[in-house]
């Protein structure tokens, strides 16, 4: 009998353990859909297709070899596979891809868990990417945010019950490197001193941003500018060869990374209460990976992956692409590889340094004020 007693126990206890198990290994799971998706403001580096419906737009990479390694194909991603914002999402374990404004069919259901208005070639300021034909400007972005979007969340029952907290949701902005490079490096704006000129990007996107919190948005990532002065197109253009970078096209990004950080270091509370902010530095991430590349898994920091037309920045329709992808720092002459976007999102989620992910990481952002 004792025995029989003894067994009840271990089979009791097995089962506990097992139990135990199944739930723990659930718990990342509960706490992923505490985030119930993305919304998506900014220019290519975070465009997933919305120029693909863009008539007059120079800006598209619905071709191949973009997409090459990406399950769609060529999807309007600007790189061989996924941008960052994909990679957030399989992290935050979004039941599928963010889909873009303007495809006609992102409706209804569609939008439950976000859409992305990203558009390639546009800045904070509304002029600028014009010298690539049609874009979407940030202002126009928060604008069909607002007009349609919202407004279909808040016209149907079923999507209201569902999209009515947007605390529950990240609003991402990944804007301003083309507001110097598509505007004020290659227009007279040069007469103006380039820290009033970054001064002017920081106020526009600061009335950007309150706009989204007025509209509901509580949460915000904001990632940096990457390292201008180390992208192929740069490089190329001013005839660098020795695979150093422009120092000078770094330090108007440093210029504008320091005052986006400011945002954040200031606290929104004040005037934004119950907002929170993180500052994902970008820069510093790739160009931790051009100084070293081999430590951290490259190889190619300086040259494109794809074949390059004259212009030397969106890879040529129908070229070809190297093979080893994955090696390289830059798929095109401007965006990075798969390889680097994953890495950004890696520690844009979990980085628990605070000079990559201030003052703390997506995943603890999520967490707040639910």
């Amino acid at each position: 009998m004792a025995a029989n007693f003894e067994l009840k126990i271990m089979l009791y206890s097995s089962t506990a353990i097992t139990f135990l198990f199944i739930f723990t290994s659930l718990i990342p799971s509960f706490q992923a859909h505490e985030v119930e998706g993305m919304f998506v403001f900014g220019s290519s580096l975070v465009d997933n297709g919305n120029n693909n419906y863009l008539r007059n737009s120079s800006a598209r990479a619905d071709y191949i070899p973009y997409g090459i390694d990406f399950p769609l194909g060529p999807s309007g991603r600007f790189s061989n596979g996924r941008n960052p914002i994909d990679v957030l999402g399989e992290l935050l374990r979004l039941p599928s891809f963010i889909p873009p404004f303007s495809d006609p069919s992102t409706v209804g259901q569609r939008i439950l868990h976000g859409v992305n208005y990203a558009s390639g070639g546009s800045g904070i300021l509304d002029h600028t990417g014009s010298i690539t034909g049609e874009v979407t400007s940030m202002n126009q972005q928060i604008r069909n945010f607002e007009k349609v979007t919202l407004a279909e969340m808040q016209s149907h029952v079923d999507l209201k019950r569902k999209c009515d907290h947007l605390s529950k949701y990240l609003f991402i902005v990944g804007t301003g490197g083309n507001d110097y490079l598509l505007n004020y490096f290659t227009s007279n704006n040069r007469r103006t001193n380039i820290l009033n000129f970054t001064h002017k990007l920081i106020a526009t996107l600061s009335r950007q941003l309150r706009r989204l919190y007025d509209l509901g948005a509580r949460k915000f990532v904001l990632f940096s500018i990457q390292a201008m002065g180390c992208i192929p197109a740069v490089r190329a253009n001013l005839h660098v060869s020795n695979g150093s970078c422009v120092e000078a096209m770094n330090e108007a990004a440093l210029l504008f990374n320091n005052h986006l950080k400011a945002l954040v270091t200031k606290s929104p509370n004040s005037s934004m209460p119950h907002a929170s902010m993180i500052y994902i530095n970008s820069y510093k991430i790739i160009r931790d990976i051009i100084k070293d590349p081999i430590s951290n898994g490259f190889k190619e920091t300086s040259k494109a992956c794809c074949d390059l037309p004259s212009n030397g920045i969106l890879c040529r329709k129908g070229g070809k692409a190297c093979k080893d992808r994955n090696s390289h720092v830059f798929f095109d002459g401007l965006h990075p590889t798969d390889a680097v976007n994953e890495r950004i999102a890696h520690i844009a989620y979990a980085s628990n340094l605070k000079s990559e992910a201030y003052p703390t990481n997506v995943k603890n952002l999520v967490q707040m004020y639910n």
